[in-house]
C-alpha cells in the first residue's frame, strides 16, 4: 500500500513543523516548504499527492501559486489561511483548490479534511483510468472497446450516444460500488451553470436514458439501480478481457 505523501507549505516555522509533526504520526509521508520554489523543487522531484498551502506566505500569495500549479499539475491542493471570509474562501475555489481550511484549526479536522480530498482523487483518477480497458461482458451483454460497440445478449448491436457510451463505461469499471453523482460528473466532466445540483440534476437524465437502452424495464431497473441517500450502483458482475 502506498503512503500518501503531503507536502505543507507554511512561512511559519513553528506552524509548519507542528503540522509535518502531526501528519507523520497518522501515517503520512509529510515534506516541508515555505515558498513557491520549494513547492516546484520537491514536486519536481518526488511524487506529492497533496498540498496543504498556507495563503499567506511573506511576500507570495497562496492563491496565486494554486493557480500557478493547476494550469499543468492535477495533484490537489488545500489552502489554509487565517483568511476566512466567503469570498477569500471563493478566490480559492476559483482557482482549483479542492479545500479551504480557516485558522485556527482542530488538528482532527485538518485530518479529516485531508483524507477527504485523498479519497476524491482516488476515487476520481480511478473512475478515468480503468473506463479504458477494452472489452466488458456482463449478464450476457459486451461493450467492445475497440469498436466502441454494445451488443444486447441477443447479439444486436445497440446504439449508444458517446456520453450514454461514457457512462456505462463509468460503471462497468466500478461494479457494485454505490457512485455519488458528483463522482460521476466529475468522471465525465459534466459542469452546470447552477453548479452542482445542475450537474446531478444532468446525471439524473443520463442515467435515465442510458436504462432505457440497457435495461428490460427501465421503471423497475436491475443493473443501473439507484442506491438511496448515495447515486447509483451497477448491480451486475463484470468480466474484463484487456487487448
Amino acid at each position: 500500500m502506498t503512503i500518501p505523501r503531503l507536502l505543507v507549505v507554511d512561512d511559519d516555522a513553528e506552524m509548519r513543523a507542528m503540522m509535518v509533526q502531526f501528519l507523520r504520526q497518522n501515517g503520512y509521508i509529510a515534506l516541508p516548504a515555505s515558498t513557491e520554489a520549494e513547492i516546484q523543487t520537491l514536486i519536481k522531484d518526488n511524487r506529492v499527492d497533496l498540498v496543504l498551502l498556507d495563503v499567506m506566505l511573506g511576500d507570495e500569495n497562496g492563491v496565486e501559486i494554486c493557480a500557478r500549479l493547476r494550469k499543468d499539475r492535477d495533484v490537489p491542493i488545500i489552502l489554509v489561511s487565517a483568511l476566512s471570509a466567503d469570498h477569500q474562501r471563493m478566490a480559492g475555489y476559483e482557482v482549483g483548490a479542492d479545500d479551504y481550511i480557516a485558522k485556527p484549526f482542530n488538528p482532527d479536522l485538518l485530518l479529516a479534511r485531508v483524507k477527504a480530498v485523498l479519497h476524491r482523487a482516488r476515487r476520481s483518477a480511478s473512475l478515468i483510468y480503468r473506463r479504458n480497458t477494452e472489452t466488458f461482458h456482463f449478464q450476457g451483454w459486451i461493450y467492445d472497446g475497440k469498436r466502441d460497440e454494445v451488443r444486447a445478449p441477443d447479439g444486436v448491436q445497440v446504439a449508444l450516444s458517446k456520453r450514454e457510451t461514457a457512462l456505462l463505461k463509468v460503471f462497468l469499471a466500478n461494479p457494485h460500488i454505490p457512485l455519488t453523482r458528483e463522482e460521476i460528473a466529475a468522471a465525465l466532466d459534466v459542469t452546470g451553470d447552477s453548479g452542482g445540483d445542475a450537474a446531478g440534476r444532468a446525471i439524473d437524465v443520463l442515467v435515465g436514458r442510458l436504462r432505457t437502452k440497457v435495461e428490460a424495464n427501465p421503471k423497475d431497473p436491475k443493473m443501473l439501480r439507484t442506491e438511496r441517500g448515495v447515486g447509483y450502483v451497477f448491480s451486475a458482475d463484470v468480466e474484463v478481457e484487456a487487448s
